[in-house]
């Protein structure tokens, strides 16, 4: 099997299982080998007391990315930390994606930078960490 259907049926396979992010809206727009794109639409349940989206939707929508890219290769992988740097207000009704890229794969260990923009605008920079897990069960048919 080649690595793009490897990555599609990960990324099909976490679709299914993956209630957090389904929950929050958090859509699937690209996979590939070692990079992901997704989406969410800031709604009311994401906005915060300043009326903008709030944080940890913004690192949900994030670790998302990370979740599909470093899940693509086919091996189980969770991550081992993660930073966000927040980078402009985001409100009610924007269209986000995130766009995560691997920068490293050394053993079972990955480095992740994602990219959250609205528009053309980057909105949040995010660097994950990740440890593959072999013998993690995968995600349910």
């Amino acid at each position: 099997m080649d690595e793009r259907q490897i990555a599609r049926d990960a990324a099909a396979a976490m679709e299914r299982a993956d209630r957090a992010a389904a929950g929050a809206g958090v859509r699937l727009l690209e996979i590939g080998p070692g990079r992901a794109r997704v989406a969410m639409t800031v709604q009311d349940r994401h906005v915060n007391g300043h009326g903008i989206c709030h944080g940890g939707y913004l690192f949900l929508l994030a670790d998302a990315a990370l979740a599909y890219a470093s899940n693509s290769h086919g091996v189980s992988a969770v991550a081992a930390g993660a930073d966000i740097a927040f980078l402009r207000p985001v409100p009610h009704g924007v269209e986000l994606v995130a766009e995560a890229v691997e920068r490293a794969l050394v053993g079972r260990s990955g480095l992740y930078d994602v990219t959250v923009r609205a528009g053309d605008e980057a909105v949040a920079e995010f660097r994950g960490r990740t440890r593959q897990v072999p013998g993690l069960p995968p995600p349910p048919p």
